[in-house]
C-alpha cells in the first residue's frame, strides 16, 4: 500500500520492561534500550491511501489515525508492535483487521491547525465513557533535522518493519520510507486515556518528543515468519 503521513507527532515515555512483558506476545522479544522499553502514542494523518499504481478512492483514502505502540525484535529484526490503533474511517479498520491482523478500532476524530499548533482529537467508538480518548495539541519548533544512528530519536523512529501474532503464529510486514525529516515538538495534553484502554499505566513524566510533518511510506503485504 501507498500513502503518506502528515502531521504526525512522536510522544514516548520509557516504562520497565516488566510493565510492559505480559502485553506482548511471547512469540516477540520485547526491544529494550539501556534497560528500559518505550511506548509511542502516535497521532497523525493518512492521506493518499491506496495500492501501487491504482489511484486513491475518495471518502476512503483519507483519515486521522492515532496508535499506541512498543518495540520489539524477532530474529535480531527490529520492528514495530502494536497496541492499538484508532482511525476515523471504518472501511479502513476493517481493511486493516483483515488484512494485517491489527487491533484497529473505529474513532471520532478531528485535527484542526491554528497558530502554529495542531489541535487533535479522538474518541473510540463503542468505549464505555470515554476509557480511550485523546484530546492535546501539538506544534514542531525549529528546523528539520535527521537522527543520527546510535541516537535515542533514531532508536524509537526508524523501524522498518511490524510485527503482529495471531494464534501463536508470528507475522511481519515490511514498511519502506526516506529517514524521517524530525523536528523538535512541543506537547499539551488535555486528557490521554488510549494508552490505558490498553493496559498501560505511562508515567508522570514529560515524554520525548519528535514531529514529523509529512513523510511517503510504501507498506508491504503481512507474511508469516514463524
Amino acid at each position: 500500500m501507498v500513502q503518506t503521513w502528515r502531521d504526525l507527532l512522536f510522544a514516548h515515555w520509557p516504562l520497565a520492561p516488566e510493565k510492559l512483558r505480559a502485553l506482548v506476545p511471547r512469540e516477540l522479544t520485547l526491544d529494550v534500550r539501556e534497560g528500559l522499553a518505550w511506548v509511542g502514542l502516535i497521532p497523525f494523518t493518512i492521506v493518499g491511501l491506496r495500492r501501487p499504481f491504482l489511484p486513491a478512492i475518495p471518502g476512503i483514502s483519507n483519515f486521522h489515525e492515532l496508535n499506541v505502540r512498543t518495540y520489539v525484535t524477532v530474529g535480531g529484526k527490529p520492528g514495530v508492535y502494536f497496541f492499538s490503533l484508532d482511525a476515523a474511517n471504518l472501511s479502513a479498520v476493517r481493511a486493516a483487521r483483515w488484512l494485517y491482523k491489527l487491533p484497529y478500532f473505529h474513532a471520532r476524530m478531528s485535527l484542526r491547525r491554528q497558530g502554529g499548533w495542531i489541535s487533535y482529537q479522538s474518541r473510540r467508538r463503542n468505549c464505555p465513557l470515554g476509557e480511550a480518548d485523546f484530546r492535546g495539541r501539538y506544534r514542531s519548533v525549529g528546523e528539520v533535522w535527521h537522527s543520527c544512528a546510535g541516537s535515542l530519536e533514531h532508536w524509537l523512529t526508524e523501524r522498518y518493519c511490524l510485527y503482529t501474532v495471531r494464534q501463536g503464529r508470528v507475522y511481519r510486514a515490511e514498511i519502506h520510507h526516506l529517514p524521517w525529516p524530525l523536528q523538535d515538538a512541543e506537547l499539551e495534553l488535555e486528557l490521554n486515556k488510549v494508552a490505558q484502554a490498553d493496559g498501560i499505566e505511562l508515567p508522570d513524566s514529560q515524554p520525548v518528543l519528535q514531529f514529523a510533518r509529512e513523510l511517503k511510506v510504501l507498506v508491504w503485504p503481512l507474511r508469516r515468519i514463524l
